[in-house]
């Protein structure tokens, strides 16, 4: 991969601006196109090794965000004054020799034959029926009991991938209660052992295994190899259950086969960082209230190296985007003659690649009372696509929609329109930082210009960035914490929204 920056450049830092107190208009423009690409550069470049949570990137990631924020004159948001606030979590290593399932005479191992597939295991030895599942179609159709307490086997189609509705299917069966659900695999020995390679590495969890995703059955992969041995003298054939891969679901179970999943590991303890600054409001009452911007500074590290040799997952607009808009709007605010009346928090926070982690953490432990933030703006891939449209998710949830149109309609100069979700099948509100606001009873809108084909890919590099376009944005956000901060009223919520959001929990 092509190195942008040398170790020196990225710790060099751009002109401070003086110390010279200045009006929005020029506190606007000090959101440079210049100034956003080069800090892309920063936290983006493969010195960061992919900003994995937790690891020694992200951690260099978070003291450089932090030295930004103490450059600007913001005060620490964290214990104690400082900046850096850490989050514990758990370290999960499987023991792959003392693990695995067992099925009449027939063993298989983890690593030669089973793959976790997602989430930390767990301590476990659960002894249960063994069934197969084939076909995709019409899931709902699933019979719970069928699968109930059972180890289950999806059997995919030679060329089928986890598509809709294959997820669909997984999502009925865990849901049903199995003791496990096993994936056929077709990977060839070269593919799986790239697989195992990172499979089999220590994973990381929430304490407690409440990882945010919802918990759940252990969810394997399992070579086709292995599964026709398992089955071999049961008369059931992996070869006819592949050719049903795209009929009706149908559940047959492996006569007089009781298969036994063994999982050992070691659990230690972790922690991961965030990073809160927090620039203090003018007015001697309404200072007491917060607006949070946040983006998360956190990728998903490093995989197996590419043709050219690069394994560095950067993460350029997932989401060192969102995270620069956060930096560059603090700047600023930093500059302003006067700060807006209410007080700013600007939060980098990690683990959303893992189930919202770090941003779950600051809501149930925030800087101040919960009931004193009113707004949260959450910037995740704003760098990407389209040169004049941001998608601003969640604006029909509160009155935070109006106060963006008016502040976009005030500022055709950005050449930038905000508009709805087009994407609501995807539940896009439910799945960044925002989320973990919006459920204590904050005000959100979430800023997203959609995925792309590099989207969790190796090239979703700093130089694929369009920084004018998201220069741009990050004005509109500027104006926007400005509008919110000097308003006479907080931010309210739609009622309707309130009572399924906030209330149930949705």
């Amino acid at each position: 991969m092509k190195k942008m920056l040398a170790l020196l450049t990225v710790w060099c830092v751009p002109t401070v601006m003086s110390a010279q107190e200045v009006d929005v208009e020029q506190a606007a423009a000090t959101i440079t196109e210049d100034d956003y690409a080069w800090r892309i550069g920063v936290i983006a470049h493969d010195s960061m090794q992919g900003r994995n949570t937790p690891s020694p990137g992200l951690d260099k990631t978070a003291e450089w965000i932090a030295s930004e924020f103490r450059r600007f004159g913001l005060r620490g948001g964290a214990e104690n004054g400082g900046f850096i606030q850490r989050y514990p979590l758990e370290e999960v290593v499987l023991d792959a020799e003392a693990s695995g399932m067992t099925a009449g005479a027939t063993r298989l191992g983890f690593g030669a034959d089973l793959l976790p597939l997602f989430g930390s295991p767990s301590d476990l030895e659960v002894t249960s029926d063994l069934v197969i599942v084939s076909g995709s179609t019409e899931p709902d159709a699933l019979v719970d009991e069928e699968v109930q307490g059972k180890h289950v086997v999806v059997v995919l189609g030679p060329d089928q991938t986890v598509g809709r509705d294959v997820f669909g299917l997984i999502m009925a069966v865990r849901s049903a209660g199995p003791s496990s659900v096993m994936i056929t695999s077709p990977a060839d020995d070269v593919a799986w052992d790239g697989q195992a390679a990172r499979s089999l590495r220590p994973s990381v969890r929430w304490p407690g295994n409440e990882d945010g995703r919802g918990g759940g059955p252990p969810l394997l992969q399992v070579r086709l190899s292995s599964l026709e041995r398992m089955i071999a003298t049961s008369g059931l054939s992996v070869a006819d259950l592949q050719a049903r891969s795209g009929g009706p679901v149908q559940v047959r179970p492996v006569p007089e086969v009781a298969a036994t999943l063994t999982q050992r590991v070691t659990v230690r303890q972790a922690s991961a960082p965030n990073v809160v600054g927090i620039l203090d409001g003018s007015d001697p009452v309404l200072k007491d209230e917060y607006v949070v911007f946040s983006g998360h500074m956190d990728h998903v590290g490093i995989g197996t190296p590419d043709e050219n040799g690069d394994s560095i997952f950067n993460g350029a607009d997932d989401d060192a985007s969102g995270t620069i808009s956060v930096v560059e709007t603090a700047e600023a605010m930093a500059s302003l003659a006067t700060p807006p009346r209410r007080s700013m928090v600007f939060l980098a926070v990690s683990g959303e690649e893992k189930g919202l982690w770090g941003s779950r953490y600051y809501a149930d432990h925030p800087s101040v009372p919960i009931e004193q933030l009113v707004a949260n703006i959450n910037a995740d891939m704003v760098g990407r696509n389209w040169s004049d449209t941001i998608v601003a998710i969640g604006k029909e949830h509160s009155d935070l929609g109006e106060t963006l149109e008016k502040v976009n309609g005030r500022h055709p100069e950005l050449r930038m329109t905000a508009i709805d979700d087009i994407w609501p099948e995807e539940r896009f509100y439910f799945r960044s930082d925002h989320y973990n606001f919006a459920r204590k009873g904050v005000p959100i809108l979430f800023f997203f210009n959609g995925t792309h084909d590099d989207y969790h890919g190796l090239d979703d590099e700093p130089e694929r960035i369009d920084a004018e376009k998201a220069a741009r944005i990050t004005r509109l956000l500027f104006y926007l914490g400005v509008e919110i901060g000097n308003a006479e009223e907080r931010p309210k919520w739609n009622p309707e929204s309130y009572e399924r959001i906030v209330s149930d929990g949705v």
